[in-house]
């Protein structure tokens, strides 16, 4: 008994015990605790699809076993009769491990929004990976440079020094790599407004191709040719972009030419076997067709229609139909083909 009340510290042993017993007993019941309600939540997230209770199992198995402790520290100390400085700094560390749990689970609630919302919007915009992940790197940055500066400030170092320091270092190295920021900015411009995305074909320039990948630099565009075409983010923003794969649409224009010993009444019937083509093939809606001029080939006809779909397959498909049944009329009738010395103009997918 006498050995339990001697005194180190300004507390005797018993109360030396006493503090050791609840902090290891609190942290033994602590990390029983986190296993206990891990396992239930994810056994039971497993036979169910809703969301939320994934999170749980997510948010309960964050707990990091460093806050456990020093939580269990931290309750132990209020049984000990210590020094102020010492008190104050078990204060400030426990504030600092409550900062930095908490960031982790800041962290984890935006991983479990970014992979449902791409998860949910992943099939009809599949630009919302880069989106998100762009979005992730920002958030993180912002939540753990907070989470430092906090720490710091309890720690009683002066950070407006520190930030002022930092905010001059920054203009120098912003200054240092303007041209990575402008295509940095420039991605996230093109991410959040979305003007294309991953797989939409595009025309940028005298250049065409299919989106492959929008990269924090640069975009990476797949061409016709097969080659694949780099451009950097911000000459994206500075240039008119051409994007296909928006059109509800296609109107598709082309031109007939017959020869000028055409007689009159076969130059009439023209237009209405041109509507013929046209309205026999599905999605297609049929504008208008008419003489346009006198040409130096012949009498040139400009007849115009509207297809239900913007991909460019389907048009060609669409216009070879007609053109092989025009073709066909045009024998049956008698009337004769102009003949192009140059092909006219056809257009861009």
């Amino acid at each position: 008994m006498d050995f339990l009340e001697r005194t180190f510290y300004n507390n005797t042993v018993k109360t030396w015990i006493i503090a050791l017993s609840v902090a290891l007993l609190s942290f033994a019941v602590l990390i029983l605790l986190k296993v206990f309600f891990h396992g239930k939540f994810k056994t039971y997230a497993e036979r169910t699809t809703m969301g939320i209770d994934d999170f749980i199992a997510e948010f309960i198995g964050g707990v990091k076993s460093f806050f456990l402790l020093m939580f269990a520290v931290f309750l132990g100390s209020h049984f000990l009769s210590l020094p102020d400085p010492i008190s104050g700094a078990v204060d400030k560390l426990m504030v600092i491990a409550l900062l930095f749990q908490g960031a982790l689970w800041g962290s984890g609630l935006f991983d479990y929004w970014r992979e449902r919302s791409i998860r949910r919007k992943k099939e009809e915009d599949p630009a919302s990976a880069a989106t998100f992940t762009a979005l992730g790197f920002l958030v993180r940055v912002a939540l753990w440079s907070i989470v430092l500066l906090l720490s710091l400030d309890n720690l009683g170092i002066n950070i407006t020094a520190l930030v002022a320091g930092l905010g001059v270092g920054g203009i120098a190295v912003a200054l240092a790599v303007q041209n990575i920021l402008s295509d940095l900015f420039a991605s996230m411009s093109i991410i959040l407004d979305k003007p294309f995305v991953a797989g939409d074909f595009i025309v940028v320039d005298n250049h065409q191709g299919t989106v492959e990948h929008i990269g924090l630099k640069t975009t990476r565009v797949r061409s016709l040719n097969g080659e694949q075409i780099v451009f950097s983010n911000s000459d994206l923003l500075k240039s008119r972009v051409q994007n296909f794969k928006r059109m509800s649409e296609r109107r598709a224009v082309f031109s007939t030419a017959v020869v000028y010993e055409t007689p009159p009444e076969k130059l009439e019937a023209i237009p209405g076997i041109i509507r013929e083509a046209i309205e026999s093939q599905t999605l297609t809606r049929f504008d208008r067709s008419h003489l346009k001029e006198f040409g130096s080939v012949g009498l040139v006809f400009e007849s115009v229609y509207f297809i239900n779909s913007p991909d460019y397959n389907i048009y060609m498909n669409i216009q070879h139909a007609i053109n092989m049944d025009l073709v066909q009329r045009f024998r049956e009738e008698g009337i004769g083909w102009a003949y192009w010395k140059t092909p006219p103009a056809t257009p861009r997918p």
